[in-house]
Order: C-alpha cells, then structure tokens, then sequence
C-alpha cells in the first residue's frame, strides 16, 4: 500500500493553518481514503457521482465530500442529498439546478465559481468576463439552497512557475474584486480554492485557503 499517511503529513506540514487541504480521493481505494481519514482528514474530492456514491455509503458519515470535477446538470440530482461543496460552478444553468435539487432535501450547497484563466482549451471554467456578467445579473441573490463561497481556479500544467504565479494572481486579484463589490457583507465568501500536487506550494504564496492534493498524497490514480 503507498504510504498515504506520511505523505498526507509531509503535505500538512507545507500548508498553513488557514489553508485547507482537499485530499483527491477519486479512482483511490477506499483503504486509502481510511488511511488519510485516521489522519484527521475529513475532506475528499471526488469527481463521478458513481463513485462518489459508493464511498459516501460505505465510508464514515462525517467525511465532507467536495465535487471537484467538471459537473454536468443531469448528474446534480444524485450528489445533492449528501454533497458539501460543488468546487466547479461553470454556468447560471448549473447554479440554477444545485438550487433546485439541494431544495428538494431542504439543504444549502455550498459552491466555488469556476474561472478559465489558463491558457488550456481543455480547461472549464467562466471567463473574467463572463464571471462579472452572472454575478452583475443578480439571480444567485435569490437562490435560498446555494450559498457562493469564493472562486476557484487551475492554473496551466506547465514548468513554468512564473506563468503559474501570474494565473493564481489574476485570480487573486479578482477574487478582491468580486468580493468587495458584491460579498463585502458575506463572511461566507471567503474561499480562493487553486493549487493542486505540482503547484500548492506557489498557490500557499498566491492568497489560496484551499489546495486539491491527489496524486502525491495517494500515489498514481488505479482506473
């Protein structure tokens, strides 16, 4: 077995105490999951709502679930009864359908904005523009079972640190922006979720509270 608990200690050890970790859980064997959850670990990421909702019922009930990958709307309904947070709000449409379905169990979903920064086509995600657009509409005012909590990103998978700091920074000082026009008043929205196992270090150094660990706490994904 990989040596999740040392390798989720050596990750702790680089984050400051108001930088969460989200260990990436998803095609990791439940084992693995126990091992990091014997750690005080209790937030996992995971990004198939199939296998999202087989670890939820066979593992402990306190482990806060964060669905990190790209979330399509028809999939909303199955995770709503028990998810914590949607890191990857892509679109009102989505927005709209987490509201619809968490108000069916009466529950409040917590979510993170999506920004395409990089410069990757393959990357999801609101543009800058586009972002300031959904929130100037104002129709996530009136959503009673979402609640935004902040903004998250993936920078470019490059080498190039420099181009990583710029992207983190960007959305840095965008979340500043969107904060004091429109959550000055909201505690809640607080969150800078960016940094993942080849760039946390620098994302520590660029404003995040919250960086999605996998690979080098659990080793290579098993499919």
């Amino acid at each position: 077995m990989y040596d999740v608990k040392n390798n989720l200690r050596e990750v702790l050890a680089q984050l400051p105490d108001h930088v969460r970790l989200v260990a990436v859980s998803k095609f990791h064997p439940d084992e693995y999951i126990m091992a990091a959850y014997e750690e005080g670990q209790r937030i996992f990421g995971e990004s198939h709502e199939q296998e999202l909702k087989r670890k939820h019922e066979s593992l402990p009930k306190d482990i806060q679930w964060h669905f990190i990958g790209h979330l399509q709307t028809n999939k909303v309904k199955y995770i709503a009864p028990y998810i914590t947070m949607v890191e990857a709000v892509d679109s009102l449409k989505l927005l709209r359908e987490i509201e619809k379905q968490a108000a069916k169990y009466d529950r409040v979903i917590d979510v993170l904005l999506e920004l395409h920064i990089a410069e990757e086509e393959t990357k999801y995600g609101l543009t800058l523009e586009a972002c300031r657009e959904l929130l100037a509409g104002g129709e996530w005012r009136s959503l009673k079972h979402v609640r935004i909590c902040g903004l998250m990103m993936m920078a470019s998978f490059v080498d190039d640190t420099k181009q990583i700091r710029s992207e983190m920074m960007m959305a840095s000082d965008f979340f500043d922006e969107v904060k004091q026009q429109y959550f000055a008043d909201d505690p809640a929205f607080c969150e800078r979720s960016w940094g993942m196992s080849h760039d946390f270090p620098i994302a520590v150094s660029c404003h995040s509270t919250m960086v999605r660990v996998g690979t080098t706490i659990f080793g290579p994904r098993v499919y």
